[in-house]
């Protein structure tokens, strides 16, 4: 992303999908959603610094191995898509859907001036003709821009855009919420609340001005919610403990934070958000997946609301480092990346969450997917020219799809 994941117990019977029986398909018992990072369309934003026409897909052709072993370049099956073009957008919610992929959750920007990155949810998604088929939601990403595109190890990356937010653009935000995403026909909701996650919950209690007056401002949008005619909002929040990227901090007894601030769920946007990596250049995928695992059971205890596991595809945020520049470990993205991610190992990554989510009930049955479409990050469902569909038919063989 970033730079970097009863509602209706049956939420529509999980959308009303159902299966033969007698196929390899899983039964479908659970909520898949998938983080899809939209810096894959042209944005004013990123015009007016990094040139006409730039989209994150630049760092994506200039990648290049940095190691011996290391799978770079990695190339999309489909081409450089423009995700803002609707008829583009269409060959991902097909896909996704198909696949067992029930939602994607966009990250979602919008800072004291304004949005950005909202093309490829607004332009692409919500008018894409087959967006019934799957839902979306949104995390919204309160962390600092910083300009990584490419970091360099010669300076630390500058803020582009804090992340802070006055109460002021903290009620912009939730007018925009409920006028134009919550109203979508294709809105994920939960109960009939709309799901709305954050990513920094120490960057918003920075900006409102401290807990009391985050908890006020969080109350101000359910109660703007239920004017608007909804039961109020599913409030979700993204936890992790390890500082990834720069301005990052891990909140300590996160688990007292949820409470106070009345969010309903919480859940991780990556593995390594939990795992420190202990070997640079590679750290084997099977290692990071078992010390997240381990979080992942202490997790589903120690909330005081249902915690909704994730599973990673991969970590390999290489492509936004200056590729002329000495890989080193120097902190995002110079970090370690992961080995050994292969479909079949990912597909055991699915098997192992999915034992632990049939021990829950039925309606805290979600699990989050990084990444749709991290390209930058190493960590991408869509298609490549090395595995093909590999990744998503591992979703549908575990979690069942269409």
């Amino acid at each position: 992303m970033r730079y970097g994941i009863g509602f209706g117990i049956a939420v529509l019977g999980f959308m009303g999908m159902g299966f033969a029986e007698g196929t390899t398909v899983a039964k479908k018992d659970c909520f898949v959603a998938s983080y899809y990072f939209p810096n894959y369309h042209v944005d004013a934003r990123n015009e007016a610094r990094l040139g006409k026409g730039w989209s994150e897909w630049e760092l994506v052709k200039q990648a290049k191995p940095r190691f011996p072993g290391h799978t770079q370049p990695n190339v999309p099956a489909w081409g450089y898509t423009d995700e803002a073009d609707p008829v583009q957008m269409a060959q991902k919610i097909d896909a996704a859907a198909d696949h067992g992929i029930d939602a994607f959750i966009f990250d979602w920007y919008y800072y004291n001036d304004g949005p950005f990155l909202q093309r490829g949810v607004e332009e692409g998604f919500m008018k894409a003709a087959n967006n019934g088929r799957m839902k979306f939601g949104l995390m919204w990403a309160n962390h600092e821009w910083v300009d990584i595109f490419p970091g360099t190890t010669a300076k630390k990356p500058e803020i582009v855009y804090p992340g802070t937010v006055t109460n002021e653009t903290f009620d912009r935000i939730c007018d925009l919420l409920i006028a134009k995403y919550f109203s979508h026909p294709s809105y994920w909701k939960i109960d009939g609340r709309p799901y709305f996650s954050i990513y920094e919950l120490h960057t918003l209690m920075k900006g409102l001005g401290g807990l009391d007056a985050t908890a006020a401002a969080l109350q101000r949008l359910r109660e703007k919610a239920q004017k608007a005619g909804l039961p109020g909002v599913h409030l979700n929040a993204v936890i992790f403990g390890v500082q990834l990227l720069p301005g990052e901090t891990a909140i300590q007894r996160p688990e007292q934070l949820i409470e106070r601030l009345g969010f309903d769920s919480v859940t991780s946007y990556v593995w390594v958000h939990h795992v420190l990596m202990p070997d640079f250049p590679q750290t084997p995928y099977a290692y990071v997946m078992d010390k997240y695992l381990e979080y992942c059971n202490t997790a589903t205890k120690k909330f005081p609301v249902p915690y909704h596991p994730n599973v990673s595809m991969g970590w390999d945020p290489s492509p936004r480092c200056k590729q002329s520049d000495t890989f080193v470990n120097q902190g995002y993205p110079f970090t370690p990346t992961l080995v050994g991610n292969t479909p079949e190992a990912f597909e055991t990554g699915l098997r192992k969450v999915k034992a632990l989510l049939d021990t829950v009930p039925v309606k805290d049955r979600i699990l989050t997917i990084n990444c749709w479409n991290e390209w930058t990050e190493g960590s991408y469902l869509e298609p490549d020219t090395r595995h093909g569909m590999a990744y998503l038919e591992a979703v549908k063989r575990v979690l069942g799809g269409m």
